[in-house]
């Protein structure tokens, strides 16, 4: 009969790469929620502890703070991108998918104020290059003469459409963000995230 040394059996089994990309996947995950109800300016440890690991794990894996925001702000804008490149997109159902990360994310809100995107978050660097991939997936679809044609009018109109996505649930969020785009006269498709 084999023994087992003390030690043996409270060390769990080095799963190697595979833990290192659960781990990563934990902690954006984690931020995603905490980032949605707390902004980009959330404590590292609350993000660590809702992953499960400790914050050593979380900086093996984001050198800085700036790192775990764009990582999940990068996930928001790359779905707003999808929906602008699928077959059939029309701006109504882009507006429907940046909506519906509007209601989830205070984060995303923040995104879309690059210029005041997080103080303590270190986003502010790459804030404005994410901002302009999601107005580029927007503007792509704008039909010659639509009334957010102009100039700053489509990003101005976003960025007054974020400002009305209050509210303590994603439901009146997304409630109060749909009043905004009906205010304006927009029309918006439904509020999802990007499925493919």
């Amino acid at each position: 009969m084999k023994q087992h040394s003390l030690a043996d059996e409270r060390r769990p089994a080095n799963d190697g790469p595979r833990a290192a990309a659960r781990n990563r996947a934990a902690l954006v995950s984690a931020a995603r929620a905490i980032y949605a109800t707390h902004g980009l300016d959330a404590p590292l440890s609350a993000i660590a502890r809702r992953a499960g690991v400790g914050q050593g794990v979380l900086y093996r894996h984001f050198p800085d703070r700036a790192a775990v925001a764009t990582a999940v702000l990068e996930e928001n804008v790359r779905q707003v991108e999808q929906a602008a490149a699928a077959e059939d997109a029309t701006l109504a159902g882009v507006l429907g998918v940046m909506t519906w990360h509007l209601s989830e994310s205070a984060a995303f809100i923040g995104l879309l104020h690059a210029d005041r995107a997080g103080s303590r978050s270190g986003i502010g660097d790459c804030a404005p290059a994410l901002s302009e991939r999601v107005e580029r997936g927007l503007r792509g679809h704008l039909p010659n003469g639509h009334r957010l044609g102009s100039a700053d009018d489509l990003m101005l109109a976003v960025a007054m459409v974020s400002g009305a996505v209050t509210g303590p649930t994603r439901e009146e969020r997304e409630r109060r963000a749909l009043a905004a785009w009906r205010l304006l006269g927009v029309e918006v498709g439904p509020v999802r995230p990007f499925s493919g």
